[in-house]
């Protein structure tokens, strides 16, 4: 320690008024939780769109806090400026509330805040100074052309790239000397005086891989940065320690690209006289590309942004039961109930990186909304397109009525659903044919949806529908309909006639199949459909009659050979 008066001009390189660690630890009382509980934080950076990965873990961190009855607090990590993204905390906010991971701190919620990095750069500076007075710290004003050139003369001579050694040039100015060059207006960061010697080998316990035996930190790192519009902000290496420490965090639960920066930490942990959380690396997620597997790429990839299922309206708790699965494969097969329900066991998540798989999560979608009672599935849906697709909002809203018989519909009316939607924005091409304001009329017979049927035909089939032959009536019920339907195949020169057709339905049944597919292609648009006595009887005749009337107006008079 220095004496008094070296400490009053270590002191002057400071704000004056700089609060003393003790004002910030009596700020930030120890929190009372209950024994066993867990504080765990998920703390992104701004600096682009919310990975995959990070929803990942998050998930877990929340998870980790919820069932110990501890806490999940969201921290902002921005103190690179120079790569924050505009809007990007936004979307954070965004994803979290989609996903239902609003944390139980963070924002203006909670006791340890302020939240947000940038304004907790007081913290930080109160601890670095007390650093640099126990000379654990201290200036440096070595430029980035410095740096540079000593980092080349490194990789001539082999050596590990670093601030150390003959390489570390600042680490010897007297405090004298740091202070004139301060007062001459030299620019200079504040790094971290590692202990002297040959760095050792030290020992970690992670709470996923066990036991980690690593070489130790031989590097003076940056821990404050330089001055920046009057800011000095510090690196994420000395901010999350202090900040972990001032907030309790019990349990970080980070990507393993992290590892290796464990001496590190623990170095600054000791230096600061801070008792370390527990740690748990997760497996970064993965993706089979050709013959071999690599890291899931914001850049390759658009299923790696969070926000991507968002868009898509993925079901939450579809993406949250998959997400659940690659943590723990033992609930990759469960029921989503029961997967969401059971804890998941950080002791049991893989030390490879489990494969993201769009196809397998599709599935899981699927089933899950599949599931969903008619009106539970349409509050989903226009939540999902009150954000995403204003348009589709505005005709769910109109067409309210109309839009649960769509998923009444969609459960084929004997309760065995179908499972043609794995998100929300896949109900346009599904179902949007049912509503006027999204249906394309069909007006050419030549459409090759018709299946090569000669467009003459096509118009004489839409005219006979339109004229009544073959739609379906209210009361009449779905066998008679579909007698009128080979009626009329046999009458247009399909079948010979009725009874032929019901003795021997073989040599008739893709006739039949044509004239249904004309009233198909022009109530849909499609060529495949759900049932389309249902479709037809909740649109109703007036609607139907619309949609055949452009194809009907071109029936030629006279009956054309369709046999032939």
């Amino acid at each position: 320690m220095h004496d008094r008066g070296l400490l009053d001009t270590i002191d002057s390189w400071f704000p004056a008024r700089l609060p003393e660690l003790r004002h910030w630890e009596t700020l930030f009382a120890p929190r009372t939780l209950p024994p066993g509980a867990e504080v765990t934080r998920f703390a992104p950076s701004p600096t682009g769109s919310l990975h995959l990965g990070g929803l990942y873990v998050a998930a877990l961190a929340r998870e980790s806090a919820a069932v110990t009855g501890g806490v999940y607090l969201l921290r902002i990590e921005d103190t690179d400026k120079r790569r924050e993204v505009a809007g990007a905390e936004a979307e954070f906010g965004r994803v979290f509330d989609y996903f239902g991971l609003a944390p139980d701190e963070g924002g203006t919620t909670g006791a340890h805040g302020p939240y947000r990095q940038s304004e907790r750069a007081e913290i930080y500076l109160s601890h670095a100074r007390d650093l640099v007075r126990r000379e654990l710290a201290y200036p440096c004003f070595c430029s980035a052309e410095d740096l540079a050139r000593g980092a080349r003369e490194q990789q001539a001579s082999r050596s590990p790239i670093g601030y150390y050694g003959k390489w570390a040039p600042c680490r010897g100015l007297s405090v004298a000397r740091a202070d004139a060059r301060i007062a001459a207006g030299e620019p200079y960061t504040v790094r971290l005086r590692r202990p002297a010697g040959m760095p050792g080998r030290v020992r970690f316990r992670d709470r996923i891989r066990g036991s980690l035996t690593m070489l130790d930190n031989g590097n003076d790192v940056v821990l404050l940065k330089s001055a920046e519009a009057g800011v000095r902000l510090p690196t994420y290496h000395f901010a999350h320690v202090v900040d972990d420490h001032l907030m309790g965090v019990t349990l970080v639960i980070r990507g393993e690209e992290w590892i290796s920066s464990l001496p590190l930490h623990r170095q600054l942990h000791e230096a600061l006289g801070f008792r370390a959380p527990q740690y748990a690396h997760i497996a970064a997620l993965m993706k089979v590309d050709g013959g071999s597997r690599r890291k899931l790429s914001k850049r390759k990839d658009p299923e790696s942004a969070a926000s991507f299922y968002v868009a898509a309206g993925y079901p939450a708790r579809a993406v949250l039961h998959y997400l659940r699965g690659l943590a723990n494969s033992r609930l990759a097969e469960l029921p989503a109930d029961e997967a969401l329900a059971t804890p998941v066991r950080l002791a049991e998540s893989g030390l490879s990186g489990p494969l993201v798989d769009l196809a397998r999560l599709r599935s899981l979608s699927r089933d899950h909304i599949a599931s969903l009672p008619p009106r539970e599935a349409l509050d989903a849906l226009r939540t999902w397109a009150g954000g995403h697709d204003p348009e589709l909002a505005e005709v769910l809203a109109r067409h309210g009525e109309l839009a649960v018989r769509v998923f009444e519909i969609a459960r084929r009316g004997t309760g065995t659903p179908r499972k043609d939607l794995a998100c929300w924005s896949e109900f346009r091409e599904a179902y949007g044919f049912f509503f006027p304001e999204l249906h394309t009329p069909v007006r050419s017979p030549e459409d090759p949806r018709f299946g090569g049927l000669p467009a003459g035909a096509v118009a004489r089939v839409a005219a006979e529908l339109a004229a009544g032959a073959g739609l379906p009536g209210g009361a009449a019920g779905e066998v008679p309909w579909l007698d009128r339907l080979r009626e009329l195949a046999g009458r247009l020169g399909y079948a010979p006639d009725v009874r032929t057709y019901r003795a021997e339905p073989e040599r008739y049944r893709g006739s039949v199949r044509d004239v249904a597919n004309v009233l198909r292609v022009c109530v849909t648009g499609r060529t495949r459909s759900p049932d389309l006595f249902q479709v037809t009887g909740a649109l109703g005749e007036a609607e139907v009659l619309r949609r055949l009337a452009p194809l009907a107006a071109l029936a030629p008079p006279a009956e054309p050979a369709l046999c032939g």
